[in-house]
This record gives C-alpha cells, sequence and structure tokens, in this order.
C-alpha cells in the first residue's frame, strides 16, 4: 500500500471514529430510556407490549433514519453542510423572490430551525438525568443524589465551553465507540437467553400493539420516537465529516449496536417476567455496574455536548442569514472554524437546561416534553426535502410523492403521538419555539421595513462623482461599509456633511452573505474603481462564516488594491430605529425590532474592524 494510500485510509478512519462521537452522541444515548418509556406508555406488562413496542422500535429506526436521513435526507447537502438552514438555502435558490412558494420556504425555515434550537434545551435534560439515575440500581438510597449530581455536571459542562472543545473532541470517538460496543456486547448476551425477541422485526407485532391499545396508541407512538430524536442532530451535524463517514459509521456499528441493545432489552424484559425499570443498567453484572454508570455519564455529556454544539453554529447561521440580530461569536480554535463560543447562546441554554432538570426532576417526567420541539423540525425536513428533490435533484413527480409522501405520514403520525405529550410538558418546548419563531419574525420583517427606509432616503452610487467634486482630499484610506452596493452608504454622506472633507482614498466595502456554506477564499473579493481613488469592494462570505474586514482588505492585495489595515480610518453608520406610533400587531412589532436593533452587538466588533480607527455616524430611521 502506497503512503498516499495509507494516509488516505488514516483520514478516514479518523473520520468515522470523530462523526461517531459527534454526530452519533444524541440517538446513542436513547437506549437509556426509550424503550422504558415506550413500555410505560403502553400500560399493561406482557408479551405483546415488549414485542410490539420492539417491532416499533426497529421500523422507526430504519424508516426515519436508515431510509430518510442516511439514505435520502443527506443528499441535500449545501457544499457539504447539513441541516434545516443548509436545506433552506438550497431550497431558496430554485424559489421566485415574492412568490408563495418562496414564501412558504422562508416560513418553514424559520419555524424549523426554532424547534430545532428548542430541541438543544432538553437533551442535555433528559441525558445526563437517565445515565445519573442507573445509581438507583446500585442503591435506592442514592436516589436523593441524582438531581444535585445533574445540575453540577450540567455546570461543569457550560462552564468549559468557553476554552472550546477541540482538546475534549478528540477523546469523544473513542469514548462512544466504546460506548456502542458495550450496547451491542450486552445486547447480544441478553438476546442469546431469550432469542425469540427477534421475531419482532416483523411489523405484524408493532400493529397488533397499536391495535390492541387504541387508547394509547398515539401515546405509544410519541414514546417510540424517542428512539429517533437524534436523526436531525446527524443531518446537521454531516458537515464536520462529511457524508462517507457518518454512513459508514451508521451502518457498520450505530445501527447494528442500538437495534441489538433494544431487542436485548426486550429480552431481559421476558426473561424476567415483569417490567424492569432503568432496565439497560440490569443489562451488566452487579461489579460492572458502577463502570456502566460512569461510561453512561460520560456519553451522555458528549451527546450534550453535540447539541450545544449544533446550538452555537445555528445561532450565528441565523445571524449570517438575516434571522437574528449580531450576537457576539468568538472563535475557540485557529484551525477548525466550527469550533465557536457563543456567549449569549451558552448562558440562555444553561439556564434553560437547569430550569428542565430542577423542575421535572426526572426522565420519565421528562420525556414528556421530550420530542414534541425536534418532530416538527423533522417534518419541515421531509417539506423541504421534497422541495429540492422536485426543484434541484429533477426527480420526476411520482417518485417524490411515493418516497416522500411515505416519510410525510410516518413524520406526522409522530406529530400525532407527540400531541398526546403537550398537556404533561410537550406545551414548555412548542410554547418556546413560539417565541423563538416570533422573534425571528419580528426580526427578519424588521430587517425588511428597515432596508426600505434606507433605501427609499440613500442616494445612488451615481451620484458619488457629484458629491466628491470640489470636496478636499486629505491623506490615508478610509473604509465605508455598505449594506447594498448600488447605494452610497449613509456613512459617507454624513462624512462629507460634517467634516466636508473626503480621503485620499476611499473603499466602499459591501460584505455579502452567500447562500453557500463557505466561500472559497481565491474568490473572495471583487474590485470596481467607480470613480479616481475610489473603490467599490464586494466581499463574499459563506452562511458557516464570519465576516471578517481585516481578511477582506488583505484579499483585495491579490486583486491589485494594497491596503493596510493598521494606516486606515473606517467610518460605519449605526442605525437609529424609531418606530412609529401605530397600534395593534403591527406597532408592537416595529417597536420590539427597534429595541432588538438598539441592543443587537456593534457592526465594529460583529465584522471584526480592529479596534482602534473606527467612527461610528449615527442615523435616525424611522419605520
Amino acid at each position: 500500500m502506497s503512503a498516499n494510500a495509507t494516509h488516505l485510509r488514516r483520514l478516514s478512519i479518523a473520520a468515522i471514529v470523530g462523526a461517531t462521537g459527534v454526530v452519533y452522541g444524541d440517538i446513542g444515548t436513547s437506549p437509556l430510556y426509550a424503550l422504558e418509556e415506550t413500555l410505560t406508555e403502553a400500560g399493561r406488562f406482557d408479551r405483546v407490549a415488549v414485542l410490539g413496542a420492539l417491532s416499533l422500535i426497529f421500523w422507526a429506526l430504519t424508516l426515519s433514519v436508515t431510509i430518510k436521513y442516511v439514505s435520502v435526507i443527506m443528499r441535500a447537502d449545501n457544499e457539504g453542510e447539513g441541516g434545516i438552514l443548509a436545506m433552506f438555502a438550497l431550497a431558496q435558490r430554485h424559489s421566485v423572490a415574492g412568490s408563495f412558494w418562496a414564501r412558504a420556504v422562508v416560513g418553514l425555515a424559520l419555524a424549523g430551525t426554532a424547534f430545532f434550537f428548542c430541541d438543544s434545551l432538553i437533551t442535555p435534560a433528559i441525558s445526563v438525568l437517565s445515565a445519573l439515575e442507573g445509581m438507583r440500581v446500585l442503591s435506592p438510597n442514592l436516589n436523593h443524589a441524582v438531581v444535585p449530581l445533574t445540575v453540577l455536571v450540567i455546570i461543569g459542562l457550560f462552564a468549559y465551553q468557553r476554552r472550546g472543545t477541540a482538546q475534549v473532541g478528540a477523546i469523544f470517538g473513542p469514548i462512544m465507540i466504546l460506548w456502542f460496543l458495550v450496547l451491542a456486547a450486552t445486547g447480544i448476551a441478553a438476546i442469546r437467553a431469550d432469542p425469540v425477541v427477534l421475531v419482532a422485526v416483523n411489523p405484524f407485532y408493532g400493529l397488533d400493539l397499536l391495535a390492541r391499545r387504541p387508547g394509547v396508541s398515539l401515546a405509544i407512538i410519541g414514546a417510540v420516537f424517542l428512539c429517533i430524536t437524534g436523526g436531525e442532530a446527524l443531518y446537521a451535524d454531516m458537515g464536520h465529516f462529511g457524508k462517507g463517514p457518518v454512513r459508514v459509521a451508521w451502518f457498520s456499528l450505530i445501527w447494528p449496536a442500538l437495534l441489538l441493545n433494544y431487542f436485548g432489552q426486550g429480552a431481559l424484559q421476558l426473561a424476567r417476567g415483569h417490567y424492569i425499570p432503568e432496565t439497560l443498567f440490569y443489562m451488566v453484572s452487579t461489579t460492572a455496574l458502577p463502570w456502566m454508570v460512569i461510561l453512561a455519564t460520560a456519553a451522555s455529556v458528549i451527546a450534550s455536548q453535540a447539541v450545544i454544539s449544533g446550538a452555537f453554529s445555528i445561532a450565528r447561521q441565523a445571524v449570517q442569514l438575516d434571522m437574528l440580530p449580531r450576537i457576539r461569536v468568538l472563535q475557540t480554535s485557529a484551525t477548525e472554524l466550527g469550533q465557536i463560543y457563543v456567549p449569549a447562546v451558552n448562558w440562555l441554554v444553561f439556564a434553560a437546561v437547569v430550569g428542565f432538570v430542577i423542575g421535572f426532576r426526572s426522565s420519565h417526567a421528562l420525556s414528556a416534553a421530550y420530542g414534541a420541539a425536534v418532530v416538527g423540525t423533522m417534518l419541515i425536513t421531509t417539506i423541504l426535502g421534497a422541495f429540492v428533490a422536485l426543484q434541484q435533484w429533477n426527480w420526476r413527480k411520482w417518485h417524490v410523492a411515493m418516497l416522500f409522501g411515505l416519510m410525510f405520514v410516518v413524520d406526522s403520525a409522530f406529530v400525532a403521538g407527540n400531541m398526546t405529550k403537550v398537556p404533561t410538558g410537550g406545551w414548555i418546548p412548542l410554547a418556546l419555539a413560539a417565541v423563538v419563531f416570533t422573534i425571528f419574525m419580528i426580526w427578519r420583517s424588521g430587517r425588511l421595513e428597515l432596508r426600505a427606509a434606507l433605501a427609499r432616503q440613500a442616494v445612488p452610487r451615481s451620484e458619488l462623482p457629484h458629491l466628491l467634486a470640489g470636496v478636499h482630499r486629505v491623506p490615508g484610506t478610509a473604509v465605508f461599509l455598505a449594506s447594498t452596493p448600488d447605494l452610497i452608504p449613509s456613512a459617507l454622506i454624513g462624512n462629507l456633511q460634517y467634516n466636508r472633507v473626503v480621503h485620499e482614498r476611499v473603499i466602499i466595502l459591501n460584505l455579502q452573505i452567500m447562500r453557500s456554506p463557505r466561500q472559497d477564499p481565491a474568490n473572495r473579493v471583487e474590485i470596481d474603481e467607480t470613480v479616481p481613488g475610489v473603490y467599490l469592494v464586494t466581499a463574499r462570505f459563506g452562511f458557516m462564516e464570519t465576516p471578517d474586514v481585516s481578511e477582506a482588505l488583505r484579499a483585495c492585495r491579490a486583486r491589485g488594491l494594497t491596503v493596510f489595515v493598521e494606516d486606515s480610518t473606517f467610518f460605519v453608520s449605526q442605525h437609529v430605529v424609531r418606530a412609529r406610533d401605530l397600534r395593534g400587531w403591527r406597532g408592537l412589532q416595529r417597536t420590539l425590532f427597534a429595541r432588538m436593533q438598539r441592543h443587537s452587538n456593534q457592526a465594529a466588533e460583529f465584522f471584526r474592524m480592529p479596534p482602534r480607527g473606527v467612527i461610528s455616524l449615527n442615523t435616525v430611521v424611522e419605520i
């Protein structure tokens, strides 16, 4: 084998190990509670309940994860990136601006993002709680310590976020591989004692359970959904490692290990002849039980880390796609662009997670709230996926109708099942998702109104020669940020009005966020000298990148325009928004947007301008 082939193989193995640790953390901890909750909802414990629950879990994993996400939805990547916002960017490419479908795509993306974000509020709570509940198997007297220890673990996890995950990320993969191997081994040992559970691969057993328990059939489906809650996270995180490693890890280890463990838990339940809570921990010997609790806790922390990092990424993408106000985003790694820390998101999620732990106090109680939000994202992903298959993949309509129609039916069943959780806690994530969605809508509509107001009072760039005629030029370079390249920046007009001078060299810098995740650095900027000494620089960044003024100006050197950041003066316009006195929702919406705009992160910090040499000029805008 050549050195290059060996190197590629190592890279492939490393990617598979990494995908196992990051992509599958959420779905990998579902055996801690999924079967247990399904049997609880089934009510009467008997052979029908156990085999039926196993059958439903088998087909849920097969249809929703293996077929839908791993085989189909992962094809809808935006230059390798996945997730609801990546699919939103894909769908927007083929929708006509202002059309019904364009508005529908935006609404679906906003709702799906809100649902997905709220999922990250519950996953750390239920994962860590269910892992530490294994201590009750060690000794019932330890039950009182579960909640305090869970809170301590969560405090440590969120406090560590500001240091970045690069150091601990290297050990995520090996720990999760060990976790899945243990799941598989304990499952095989239990199945050998009662292999009859393997008949549950027959879908008849699942349908039979639902038919025999019609009064709780939807509740059973809602509980089964807990085994696939990591499916959307799988799609969202695939960009870190690529589709190949994610698929290899699923088919070679994750899927078999999950199925073996679920069937092993079922075999143990049948062998004991009565319902066993915390089934997973009864599958190991008394000697190995403490190590199993430690390993489960480590796996739950990894699952939590994955969704926290996903929340950071979603927040940054939402800002780039103009769905949220500018918030502070810190890079925690010099080599990995995905390694970021968003302080505001970190502490908001932390407060919500601790609130869920203290409020619900057990994984069983929390399962009532879990899934109600993320199921909405899954349904929206199916709808957007069908749109992409029609418009971008050019699939035949009947192909799309058959495949995505099946997915839609399955997702709709899970939506109906999760609606049974609303009275007992499911309303909480749904209410939070509604709040997040409202924030998205207020900001997006407010930004559209602000741009329209600015355009009405703006001066076209064609008027620039007339404005500069006879104006005194002073030495140096001035950089003006422009939100629209065809209009003169209001900061430039303000500088001419108040200072009556202009620099010898003027750069109008327009930062554009593309519908692709990243922009090729070689094609970062375009330069147009509109009038002598005045340059329009268009710098493009992907929605997974953070716009950086310094990087944009450095890229100008390769295009023949030499600009040194330390020798330049930067002018930015701060838009002071004043809402008109209107009644009803429209007036409240504009008032809330004005407040959000006021507290939005300053442009100089967000666009990574140098700390010195920045001059802000206020522009009052009424909407």
